[in-house]
């Protein structure tokens, strides 16, 4: 199994990044002034994809840091691993604990199976399609709530900080409000604010401006934790269209589907069209 590789690396990766985070971080900047990258981010994806290429010459891989340098994104039917080496670069920059190492992999363009590390509370997410969602070896079971009175909703900011999408974000964050939900957390971890949709800590999650490497390990952990990721369109989801909704029930996340007005990102495989 692909999963065993992964766990013989990840006791070095960690390492790499608890130690990492105590230091003065080398940080530069991609599509924004808010989309950060460090050398950390750089090291853990390349000793990921030395390790698995080493074990799987002919799998592709679609990292963070290797898409941002120029390599095109895009999805084939070839066994493919999709990477995100550090999610929550800018909580990592500031020391904030909420830092996971992101792993999915899709043959034929279907999601087989996802790893998430969290990599300062020690949890481990695990998925594979057909087989259930895990923590810890724990199975992992969504919330079943239906009702948005009763919800805890997870979000994130993309990248973008223009006045027209603040405008749209902020606005999407009191709609829901004033539909009376308990509350709108972002907590500065895509990755890591599904997790809490597949444990159940969390009713539902939605954002705009996330990437593949974001959603793929995420994904098939909440579906197989029993719940709902669809497109913000209420369609099948797209990986590559950097828009998501999920939820424990489909009643919840048709109803944020309904409530929210599209921030415009461009694809993930945009060179590929």
């Amino acid at each position: 199994m692909p999963t065993f590789t992964l766990l013989f690396v990840w006791c070095f990766l960690v390492q790499v990044i608890q130690e990492a985070v105590k230091h003065d971080k080398c940080v530069s900047t991609k599509s924004t002034a808010a989309d950060l990258v460090t050398e950390t981010d750089h090291q853990v994806e390349e000793l990921i994809i030395s390790t698995l290429r080493d074990k799987y010459p002919s799998h592709r891989f679609i990292g963070e840091e290797s898409s941002a340098a120029g390599e095109k994104c895009f999805l084939t039917d070839s066994p493919t691993w999709i990477i995100d080496p550090i999610d929550g670069t800018c909580n990592f920059v500031h020391s904030f604990p909420m830092v996971a190492v992101s792993i999915g992999f899709a043959v034929k363009k279907e999601l087989v199976f996802g790893v998430i590390y969290h990599c300062f509370d020690e949890t481990l997410y695990t998925a594979r399609k057909g087989h259930g969602a895990f923590c810890n070896g724990l199975r992992l079971q969504v919330s079943k709530e239906k009702d948005v009175s009763k919800a805890l909703i997870l979000t994130e900011i993309g990248a973008k900080r223009d006045p027209e999408t603040l405008k749209i974000f902020s606005g999407n964050i009191e709609k829901l409000l004033k539909a009376h939900a308990h509350g709108i957390r972002v907590i500065g971890s895509s990755t890591l604010a599904l997790c809490q949709v597949a444990s159940g800590a969390a009713d539902a999650y939605y954002q705009f401006g996330l990437h593949c490497w974001d959603i793929a390990a995420a994904a098939i952990i909440i579906r197989e934790a029993g719940g709902s990721v669809v497109d913000t369109s209420g369609g099948p989801l797209d990986l590559m269209s950097r828009r998501v909704v999920a939820a424990g029930t489909m009643e919840m996340a048709t109803y944020i589907v309904q409530q929210l007005q599209e921030i415009d990102y461009e694809r993930d495989d945009h060179q590929a069209h």
